[in-house]
């Protein structure tokens, strides 16, 4: 099993109204209908934003800017997909995220689930 690679900044630009969205990379466009969605994360603490590339958006948005762009390989194994996505997070925005959580409780087990349902969320694009 091969260590994924770090990855790099890309100039990307999102145009996008509901039911399409035209991004660009390095100032070439992907093909249309190639990509299904994507998902823009910036944590202003952190350098650069992260794209990701999968799901359907249902409102339009605009952005232009650098990103840390990494794109799943459908070949990956789905463990290692998740556990890319994981190593990704900030522990403290996971964590500040999860202790702000509405339904957290006082159980013993409570903040480590609220951080799971946090992740969770993130991971289907909900929150972050």
């Amino acid at each position: 099993m091969t260590a994924p690679t770090e990855p790099t900044a890309h100039g990307v630009r999102i145009d996008a109204q509901p039911g399409t969205a035209t991004i660009t990379i390095d100032g070439v466009p992907l093909p249309a209908g190639q990509v299904v969605g994507y998902e823009l994360q910036h944590d202003i603490a952190n350098t650069l934003p992260m794209l990701v590339l999968h799901t359907r958006q249902p409102a339009g948005a605009v952005w232009e800017g650098l990103a840390r762009v990494a794109v799943a390989d459908p070949q990956q194994d789905l463990g290692e997909q998740i556990a890319g996505f994981i190593s990704k997070l900030n522990p403290a925005a996971v964590q500040g995220a999860a202790l702000e959580r509405d339904d957290l409780g006082n159980e013993k087990n409570s903040v480590t689930e609220a951080i799971l349902r946090t992740i969770a969320d993130w991971a289907r694009g909900r929150g972050a």
